[in-house]
């Protein structure tokens, strides 16, 4: 896959809330499942606006990495990465 963007992710339909998104307005993430060049990610805020596209294999081990804590600092917070 070499075009690791999708322009206008509107054009695209079955967008999903991420289940790692926050519960307040204007903090979500939207993830397009069975994709055939990767896993669409948008911000909800802006769904006309573009999509980056992640390979499957790097998208799934981001997940499981968030799942298992791997970006929380020692006060429980989410680490911002430099």
């Amino acid at each position: 896959m070499t075009d690791r963007t999708i322009s206008n992710a509107a054009a695209l339909s079955g967008w999903r809330k991420s289940t790692y998104s926050g519960s307040e307005a204007g903090s979500c993430l939207e993830v397009l499942d069975d994709h055939l060049s990767g896993v669409p990610v948008r911000d909800s805020k802006s769904p006309h606006g573009p999509a980056l596209v992640f390979p499957a294999p790097g998208w799934s081990s981001f997940v499981t990495a968030l799942k298992d804590g791997a970006f929380l600092s020692s006060d429980g917070l989410v680490q911002r990465l430099s």
